[in-house]
């Protein structure tokens, strides 16, 4: 019997525990709504790790790639603190000419 605290997996907990008190692992899927691959799943996590391996592990990566870099960004807030009215558009051609180029829908996507 697993034992926790923890309101993150006391779900996956519980589906283990009534599994074994069941003894019967479909019935207590059933009553749990979970697929029996599901329970496997977890039952293997508590099996070779401890309680911390049936906390939900994220699999994505943060993707960068599309993110202006921190001086351009940095110069658009600013640039928008200072001139409140200016639209995006405005506020990328005003940009360009000191020198930062980033366009009308890169300023959008800062603000």
């Amino acid at each position: 019997m697993l034992h926790t605290n923890n309101q993150i997996i006391k779900h996956k907990v519980g589906l283990l525990n009534l599994a074994e008190e069941l003894q019967n692992v479909s019935k207590a899927c059933k009553v749990m709504g979970v697929s029996r691959d599901t329970f496997y799943r977890y039952q293997e996590l508590a099996s070779t790790g401890n309680m911390d391996a049936l906390i939900n592990q994220s699999r994505r990566t943060p993707n960068f790639k599309n993110r202006v870099d921190e001086q351009t960004e940095q110069a658009v807030v600013d640039f928008a603190i200072q001139y409140p009215a200016y639209g995006q558009h405005r506020t990328s051609n005003e940009l360009r000419q000191i020198g930062i180029f980033v366009s009308g829908s890169g300023v959008r996507s800062i603000w």
